[in-house]
């Protein structure tokens, strides 16, 4: 059973904290402007009074602006709790297998990486090619045709060796009978092992790399 620790995340303290900070300036500011505009007004010349327009101008300006800050940490709050229920949601992602809209997967020395593929007709021929993350072509062969089904790549190179693990792009060309070129949809697959969050966005953590989570789609059991 997979246990709900593997949840992790950034807390929202820097944000609450500069929030806090920023509300408590305005604050000070505000109670030694109120001081210095009723210091102002109790020794002010009788015959040449002070502008009281001016002033009150002056004191609704930081009344907005400390409205402001307060409605800016109320958002910060919202987005925080936000953030984590949709951590606590997709908790129910861990230890299932997930599909997501991107040709990019994880490998590890332990997992191949994997991808599933789907062609948009019948073809007579496939060829996947594997590129690093630096766009370097590190493997390529050759699948049997099918309009759909699954590749998986441990890592071995045809020339010998084994690649470091890290994040891989498959590409897979197509052609039919005719040798004319077929579209071949190629989505990534993996068992999640993780949910965290980075910049307020969720994050499932599968065979090594963080897919977002809004590229999810599908989830199933991981049998």
């Amino acid at each position: 059973m997979t246990s709900i620790t593997a949840l992790t995340g950034n807390t929202p303290s820097v944000a609450s904290a500069v929030g806090t900070t920023a509300a408590g300036k305005v604050s000070e500011d505000l109670n030694m402007f109120l001081k210095m505009l009723t210091t102002q007004m109790q020794n002010q010349d009788p015959l040449n009074p002070m502008d009281t327009a001016q002033y009150t101008q002056q004191l609704v300006q930081y009344s907005q602006v400390e409205q402001s800050i307060q409605q800016n940490q109320t958002l910060k709050d919202i987005l925080a709790s936000l953030t984590t229920q949709d951590m606590a949601q997709s908790s129910s992602f861990l230890g299932r297998e997930a599909q997501f809209d991107t040709n990019v997967a994880g490998l590890t020395s332990a997992s191949p990486a994997q991808w599933n593929f789907t062609a948009d007709r019948t073809v007579g021929s496939l060829v996947a090619t594997v590129t690093d993350s630096s766009g370097k072509v590190v493997d390529t062969r050759t699948i049997d045709p099918a309009t759909s089904g699954r590749f998986s790549w441990d890592g071995k190179l045809a020339a010998g060796g084994q690649a470091a693990a890290g994040s891989y792009t498959l590409s897979i060309a197509g052609q039919d009978l005719s040798g004319t070129s077929v579209p071949v949809t190629v989505n990534s697959v993996g068992i999640v092992k993780q949910v965290t969050t980075v910049g307020g966005a969720v994050k499932l953590g599968v065979n090594g790399a963080d897919m977002p989570a809004e590229k999810l789609v599908r989830v199933s059991s991981a049998d």
